[in-house]
Formats: C-alpha cells, structure tokens, sequence
C-alpha cells in the first residue's frame, strides 16, 4: 500500500466508562496532546464503534483527541439496544462529556452518520463548537435512505444488491428498510444474524470506490454486523429523529463556524448532491470534492483531504 495520508499510529492516554443515564455506559478515550485543541470524533453508522486508526486524522501533538462509541456501539453497553436511543440522547451524551472533561468548545469531526451527528449538535450547541470538519454528508432525508435501501444505488451494484435482498421473500421487498427492521428487531436469532449480517455486508461492499476487504471484514464481523443493522434499521425507520430536512433549514446556525465539508465524488452510499445541498445551505464552509473515491473514510484521497483540513482548522485556532 502506498504511503497513508494519516498521522502514525498512537495510544490513548487514558479511557474510561461513562455513564450517560440508567441503561446506557458510554466507552470514551484521549490522546494526543492534553493541553492541545480539542477535538471530538464522531463514527458512523449509527452503530458503527470507533477504531484505533480513527485518531490518525488529527496532529497529535497540537490536538487534544476524543472519541466515543455511541450508545449501543463497540465498547460501549448494552450492545446493539435501541432503548433509549435517539439523535437527541446522543446530542444530549456529547454534551454531557464535554462538561465532564471540561472542556469550553471543541473542533466536532464526523463523517458519515457522524456527519449528521455532528451537524445536529453543532446547531444545537453552536457556541460550544469552534470548528466543524464534516465528510460523506449524510443529511439522513427519506430519499437519502430510500437511494440506499431501496432504489438507486441497487442500480449500480446489482451484483451485491441480490446478496442484500436474499433474506427478504419477495412479498416483502417493497419495503425493504421496514422488512429488515422488522427481522433485526425480531425473536429469532438465526433470522436476526442473517438479516445483520446481509445489511452490514451491503454497506461495507459499497463504502470504497475499489473494493477493500478490510473495509468488508469489518462491516461484517458479528459485533459490528449487529449494532450498525439493528441501529440503521431503528434510526432509519424513524427519519434520524429528525424533523423534515432539518439540517439544511438550521444550517444558518452554523455561519460563524469554520467549516469544512468533503465528500468523494463517487460515493454509493451517500450521493454528493447531499454535500452539495449542506453547502449551499451553509456556503460560508469550504466545499472539497474528492475526484477519486467513495463514501469511506478509508479511501486514501478522503484521508488527505482530511487530514489537510484538520492541519488547517488547527492553524487557524492556535
């Protein structure tokens, strides 16, 4: 593999368990620099979990670096619950970590569904935000859900589109994101796993404008597999939890923030349309459109264009 555009790999200082309300306990880790400019990574998914090489994007000695799995993710408990699990408890949990780590504002970095997690807090809480840097926009609409779930992207991967559709009958492939719900959230555990199993697969073959296996594996891994299936399904059904094409409508809240918005050209899973939609409504931030890749944060010329704007924001706030 050729060089990473990425900082080299570093440990956490230190992480800790957090618990956020009587079910949930959130996993959240530093490291960096402890007096450097704080930042917050946000993953995707939802249900999707941070990973080591996530804290690659940020110069760790000019950043003070946060990650968290999100409720029902990776290290965190209970794994895969949807109870208690809106973008509002999530919002609600990015708060209450930056209080409890002190932390006055911090630069938000999300790609994906952490774009749209990132963006939701930010025009919630836009005084405690002092950088956005946002990327494979995800504005989390009906029809964003609809191109992936059920017609568009199928059109251009029908290859693995059958594989997505094989545990589903027929019968029910009209509505396939209510179909899947309806098997993750079921009894039957066979069912359960297959239907996980499947969903997760689609995104993982889709996420890379070349397929990366890496990218595939970690998708379908059981515990992965679980918690990005059963908490798609659960966000998606229920529009994000967001009101009708809220973060285009609030995106004046984000005027006074530095912003950087990236987004790879040929992206299957979230269209650039949606990035080119979030900056038109918010043209303050800078649009980079990254001519070869797709979705993923693992696509090498995403990792650049990434890493430049994190190098910049940290240039301009020091």
């Amino acid at each position: 593999m050729s060089h990473s555009p990425l900082y080299p790999p570093i440990r956490n200082n230190h992480h800790f368990m957090f618990p956020v309300d009587e079910i949930h306990t959130l996993y959240v880790e530093e490291c960096g620099e402890p007096e450097g400019i704080p930042v917050l990574f946000l993953h995707g998914g939802p249900g999707a979990g941070c990973e080591k090489w996530h804290r690659s994007f940020f110069d760790p000695e000019r950043y003070r670096i946060i990650l968290f799995d999100q409720r029902g993710c990776g290290r965190s408990t209970p794994h895969a619950s949807v109870e208690n699990n809106t973008t509002r408890d999530l919002v609600a949990d990015i708060e209450q970590i930056r209080v409890h780590l002190g932390i006055d504002e911090w630069v938000v970095f999300g790609g994906s569904w952490g774009s749209t997690l990132g963006l939701t807090y930010a025009q919630t809480y836009p005084e405690r935000v002092s950088g956005l840097i946002v990327r494979g926009i995800f504005l989390a609409r009906p029809k964003d859900v609809h191109w992936f779930y059920q017609e568009g992207a199928n059109k251009v991967l029908p290859d693995y589109w059958v594989d997505f559709l094989a545990p589903i009958p027929v019968s029910d492939q009209n509505d396939l994101l209510q179909a899947y719900h309806d098997r993750l959230m079921g009894n039957n555990e066979i069912a359960r796993m297959q239907a996980a199993k499947a969903w997760s697969t689609w995104e993982g073959r889709a996420a890379n404008l070349l397929p990366m296996g890496a990218t595939v594996d970690h998708f379908s891994s059981p515990h992965t597999a679980m918690s990005v299936a059963r908490l798609e399904a659960h966000y998606f059904v229920n529009n994000a939890f967001l009101e009708p094409d809220q973060l285009l409508k609030n995106a004046s809240r984000l005027n006074d923030i530095p912003g950087h918005i990236i987004h790879g050209r040929y992206d299957m899973i979230c269209p650039l349309e949606q990035a080119y939609a979030l900056h038109q409504a918010w043209p303050t931030a800078d649009l980079t459109i990254v001519p070869d890749s797709g979705h993923a944060a693992s696509e090498p010329g995403i990792q650049a264009a990434l890493v430049k704007a994190t190098d910049f924001m940290a240039d301009e706030l020091e």
